[in-house]
């Protein structure tokens, strides 16, 4: 259950049944914490907020969460911190923050990263699916070189944020994308593999015929040794520097 992943045997595309492809939840799974808040955090500061705004923020997404508030609404409201910002300068601050993530050795979760890099070289497509949004991924998929990146689109008028979200993706937002790129690219989703960390992540796992859990998450552990799904367990605190090229 806890042995890394080897893809290599599967092939990146067998006859008759299309290529495959890795499909990689990125908060939690990819990252060690969550981008939307890391981000959100180097953002306030960026515009002279003290750190007691954030921490005071993040409390109340998580008060809200903890008392039943499903993640596709908890998105909505942390999106609200973006009303009347310049789409430009968000992306602009965005590539700032990645910069001072890759400085440090602790963005990248060791565990779901090393199952991305054996995906890498066995030549498959790889997606990112996640319930960020592109000012945080745009530049870390640049990064890790992925195919394609599947997020929440926040709605922006007249290069504005208003605070609204048009796309969540979270949840079966995330199996529904991925079968639509399937069939976009002609992907075998029954050749393919799936990543994640939280039971938000179910309805991907199971649109994929390889589902790996990535973590140590009680309520994905269960599932696991109910369904018999791989499960990557956390690396070892020792083993977690990370370099900053992929």
């Amino acid at each position: 259950m806890g042995e890394p992943v080897d893809p290599s045997g599967a092939g990146g595309g067998n006859p008759g049944t299309g290529p495959r492809a890795a499909f990689f939840d990125v908060d939690g799974t990819l990252t060690a914490e969550p981008t939307i808040f890391r981000f959100l955090e180097y953002l306030l500061a960026a515009q002279g907020h003290p750190p007691s705004a954030y921490e005071r923020e993040r409390r109340r997404l998580q008060t809200m969460t903890t008392a039943g508030l499903p993640r596709s609404r908890a998105l909505h409201m942390y999106f609200r911190n973006y009303a009347g910002l310049a789409a430009d300068l968000v992306a602009e601050v965005g590539e700032a923050w990645f910069a001072s993530e890759l400085r440090g050795a602790d963005l990248f979760n060791p565990t779901g990263l090393g199952a991305f890099r054996r995906h890498a070289a066995a030549g498959d497509l790889l997606v990112l699916v996640s319930g960020s949004f592109s000012a945080c991924l745009d530049p870390l998929s640049r990064h890790l070189a992925a195919d394609e990146t599947i997020c929440t689109q926040p709605e922006i008028r007249a290069g504005t944020y208003t605070g609204r979200i048009t796309v969540s993706m979270v949840g079966q937002s995330k199996a529904a994308a991925v079968a639509r790129l399937a069939t976009e690219r002609g992907i075998s989703v029954a050749q393919s593999w799936g990543y994640g960390d939280h039971i938000s992540d179910l309805p991907l796992l199971e649109t994929v015929g390889h589902p790996v859990i990535v973590g140590d998450d009680r309520e994905m552990v269960a599932l696991a040794g109910r369904r018999g799904w791989t499960r990557l367990p956390p690396l070892p605190p020792t083993l977690g520097g990370l370099p900053t090229s992929p």
